[in-house]
């Protein structure tokens, strides 16, 4: 028997999804760190990935002005991390002290990275759309970094890295170790 679905929770039903870490910079070079479920690859030529993010996130008015940001994919173990800037703003707190996450100079922007994530997307803003309540950015990749066992062949090694997924609701999850080639 189906139910009828919740439409102010529709977004759940894609859930779940790899919450990934944002970093951005404002004018001065002070870096905010965002967390991210709402994001996806668009094209690959050229190389565009795109977030979504809501105006009144302090992010959104630092990516708009700096144009660039970095998407940093992270592992699990940092969930209090990831759930911690997502449920915090960088107008009055510093996230990077308050989470002890270690930057690390980028090689295309001026945005660094996030040392502890596995795999890291230097972007320089393509396109700013307004949808709905929320903004997409397009970035357009101009470096890729990444941990040099987090992959094989292409494909994410869950048995060495288990990424953090976001269930909604505040509870997060990682895959299992489970992986099988059809």
């Amino acid at each position: 028997m189906k139910i009828k679905g919740n439409m102010n929770k529709y977004y759940y039903y894609a859930f779940p999804m790899q919450a990934v870490l944002v970093t951005c910079n404002d004018e001065k070079g002070k870096t905010n760190i965002i967390t991210i479920a709402w994001h996806t690859p668009i094209s690959k030529k050229p190389p565009l990935y795109g977030i979504s993010v809501a105006p009144k996130r302090y992010s959104h008015e630092l990516i708009k002005k700096t144009k660039e940001f970095v998407i940093n994919f992270v592992p699990y173990k940092l969930v209090k991390e990831v759930h911690y800037c997502g449920t915090h703003s960088g107008r009055n707190t510093n996230k990077i002290d308050e989470t002890k996450l270690t930057l690390t100079p980028a090689k295309k922007t001026k945005t660094p990275l996030i040392k502890e994530g596995f795999a890291h997307m230097e972007c320089k803003l393509a396109k700013t759309l307004t949808i709905g309540d929320h903004t997409f950015f397009v970035g357009e990749i101009l470096n890729l970094r990444a941990d040099e066992n987090a992959f094989k062949d292409n494909l994410l090694e869950n048995k060495k890295i288990q990424p953090c997924y976001y269930l909604g609701g505040n509870v997060y999850t990682t895959v299992d170790k489970t992986r099988e080639k059809l």
